[in-house]
């Protein structure tokens, strides 16, 4: 499961470095080396037209100071690199490297997305010991933007419930949605899993959290027991949900960097786990 380095440090405020860790983003795409995930020099840096002064702190890795940039989507990479996404980069990245290139990819939208006031439409400025944006005519500050979503793992006896999403990769993975105003996380719960596949639950449980950049989520993972009701996928949103049970053929399941297959991978019924992964 993608989780940040014990040896990173985050930092709202930039330090000297000869050889920092740029990561560069067009759009939701990381600038890599074209063959591999590494990150670009200061030459490459420097043939975008990136100014070192406008970059955003993101933290240190050991010794090395990491910071993040963006660049005008349409922007074409230097020689020998390549925009990628950063799911298309799963396997070949370090989880740890992935983690922190998910910060920084949050850290540059944010910084994107907020160069001018959402009240008055005055250019903000950065902080100068926090991740923030001050409007000086009116006030306003922006932080980045986190929005909780949570994940639930339905059991039944000895069975599991996974769903197939209709928009999606067409893996199967657990239910999950957004939180909305007003609502706590098991508030959530309750409300997506009858919503998606009409049942209702009991025994809400929290698992894990993961940081999940697409775009900017705090993914909360908990297991729930089947308290009533026949399953019924919405249609809209879940295009197929099943209860897979012991000896029973797994499908597709989510990404193995992703806290959904931690959280599958944890409560997998009894001989499942030879089953297709």
């Amino acid at each position: 499961m993608i989780a940040a380095p014990a040896t990173f440090a985050p930092l709202a405020s930039p330090r000297p470095d000869p050889a920092p860790l740029t990561f560069v983003f067009e759009g939701d795409a990381l600038l890599v080396a074209q063959g591999g995930p590494g990150l670009p020099d200061a030459a490459a840096c420097e043939a975008l037209g990136i100014d070192p002064a406008a970059t955003v702190p993101v933290g240190l890795w050991g010794a090395r100071y990491c910071r993040a940039a963006w660049v005008p989507r349409g922007t074409a990479p230097p020689a020998g690199h390549a925009f990628r996404r950063l799911r298309s980069l799963f396997g070949e990245a370090d989880e740890g490297w992935l983690a922190i290139a998910g910060r920084a990819r949050q850290l540059a939208e944010w910084d994107r997305n907020h160069r001018f006031c959402g009240a008055c439409g005055a250019p903000t400025r950065r902080a100068a010991a926090e991740h923030a944006r001050l409007c000086e005519p009116c006030g306003l500050s922006a932080w980045p933007r986190v929005s909780p979503a949570m994940m639930v793992l339905v059991r039944r006896g000895d069975a599991i419930l996974l769903a197939r999403h209709a928009r999606g990769t067409g893996r199967w993975s657990a239910l999950a949605g957004f939180v909305e105003a007003g609502e706590s996380l098991e508030d959530t719960v309750h409300r997506e899993v009858r919503e998606e596949v009409g049942l209702e639950v009991a025994g809400v449980r929290y698992f894990a959290s993961q940081s999940w950049p697409f775009p900017h989520s705090l993914m909360v993972a908990f297991t729930a027991e089947h308290a009533g009701g026949e399953l019924a996928p919405d249609g809209d949103e879940i295009a197929e949900a099943r209860w897979f049970g012991p000896g029973d053929a797994l499908p597709e399941l989510a990404a193995a960097q992703s806290i959904a297959r931690a959280l599958i991978d944890a409560h997998l019924p009894a001989g499942a786990a030879a089953a297709t992964r």
